[in-house]
């Protein structure tokens, strides 16, 4: 297959116009493609996004630990346009942990689904100041002895590892494990300088920026400056227009630069459905035009999947276009080490791509290699 006259999002981060080939699964350069030609004038050509943060969809959560949950939300994920998945656990028991672990490593996609591309193990090492929509009741202390144990479950899918670094041996664990997962601030009411620590010790990613952690303030400038001020620190954001002002969105790129951002979703189980009651880590979660909460009020991940945030940090949050997109694949794609298969339009790389139009619509998905939608 060729698709031609696309404008194509390239490895230098910017759009050139011209022709992309696919052979089977995989990009080729044109000259070596053959069959279909697919004419993408007047679209945008970009890599099918990767989110490394979220916990579910279309009624089905990670932690669920079943494999119809799985195929559920991987088909929900790809027909937006994210191909590659990184979903997170929650703060709940051993047991459901370890379960959700090996229920992902036995999962194989569908046809229509996007790849399970690695684990975001978001709990249990959250602090309970900062807990937000985690379970207090099975929050534990730092063990990298559970992590492995997990880690084993999940047969190495474990990318990341959320830790509030003021837990107690939360700084010996980072230590231990800083070479077998990327370790991430998270949930957590640290100051600057313990911050500062963590990220010296080899956490090296902030989860969720803004949310579940001090605020910046100019006496107390907790993770948030820690992590701008240290070069090989990353930050995740969620611009589902709910969680952050649009204001503090562009504040965040401007102090982290697009280089060190990162576009996730956090979605729940009732992404893509109607408002609701739904569940999030055991615990009820109200849905009312896209806004989860508990029902103490508290923020409970978001209604919105990461297409959709992204076109939101455009189109609301004057975010570039060309930055919004790499930060929704490119980079996350390189946060978790799965760069050399996906997060990119080159030859040898997975054939997933999205065509949108100049409004950011979503016009079709190429999914491995096949139309998963095409509405050219």
């Amino acid at each position: 297959m060729q698709i031609v006259n696309a404008q194509i999002y390239g490895t230098d981060f910017t759009f050139h116009q011209g022709a992309i080939g696919v052979e089977g699964d995989k990009f080729t350069t044109p000259s070596e493609s053959s069959g279909e030609v697919v004419d993408a004038k007047g679209l945008y050509a970009i890599p099918g996004l990767v989110d490394i943060h979220f916990h579910g969809a279309d009624g089905a959560d990670f932690m669920d630990g079943t494999p119809e949950a799985l195929h559920t939300i991987a088909s929900y994920e790809a027909s937006v346009g994210v191909t590659s998945i990184c979903p997170a656990s929650m703060t709940m028991g051993r047991e459901d942990i370890l379960k959700a672990c090996a229920n992902a490593a036995a999962f194989k996609a569908g046809e229509h689904e996007a790849n399970l591309v690695g684990i975001n193990m978001e709990g249990p090492f959250v602090s309970h100041q900062k807990v937000g929509a985690q379970n207090p009741a099975f929050v534990l202390k730092p063990s990298a002895e559970f992590f492995r144990e997990a880690q084993q479950a999940a047969n190495g899918l474990i990318k990341l590892m959320a830790i509030a670094p003021e837990t107690e041996g939360a700084l010996d664990t980072i230590r231990a494990l800083k070479d077998e997962v990327l370790c991430s601030i998270a949930h957590t009411g640290a100051g600057y300088e313990l911050a500062c620590k963590a990220i010296n010790s080899g956490a090296t990613h902030i989860t969720h920026l803004y949310n579940a952690m001090p605020s910046l303030h100019h006496r107390e400038p907790g993770p948030i400056a820690a992590g701008a001020d240290a070069p090989w620190c990353e930050a995740e954001i969620i611009c589902d227009g709910i969680h952050i002002h649009p204001a503090a969105v562009r504040c965040a790129f401007k102090l982290y630069g697009p280089e060190r951002m990162i576009l996730i979703s956090d979605s729940m189980m009732a992404t893509g459905l109607k408002n609701g009651v739904y569940q999030l880590g055991g615990q009820r979660v109200t849905v009312t035009d896209r806004k989860a909460l508990l029902d103490n009020g508290t923020i409970a991940g978001s209604a919105t999947n990461l297409f959709d945030c992204m076109k939101t940090a455009v189109t609301k949050m004057q975010i570039p276009f060309e930055t919004a997109v790499r930060c929704a694949s490119w980079n996350p794609a390189r946060s978790i080490g799965v760069l050399g298969t996906v997060g990119s339009i080159e030859p040898g790389k997975e054939a997933s791509l999205l065509l949108v139009d100049k409004e950011l619509n979503l016009k079709a998905v190429l999914l491995r290699g096949r139309w998963l939608k095409c509405e050219l």
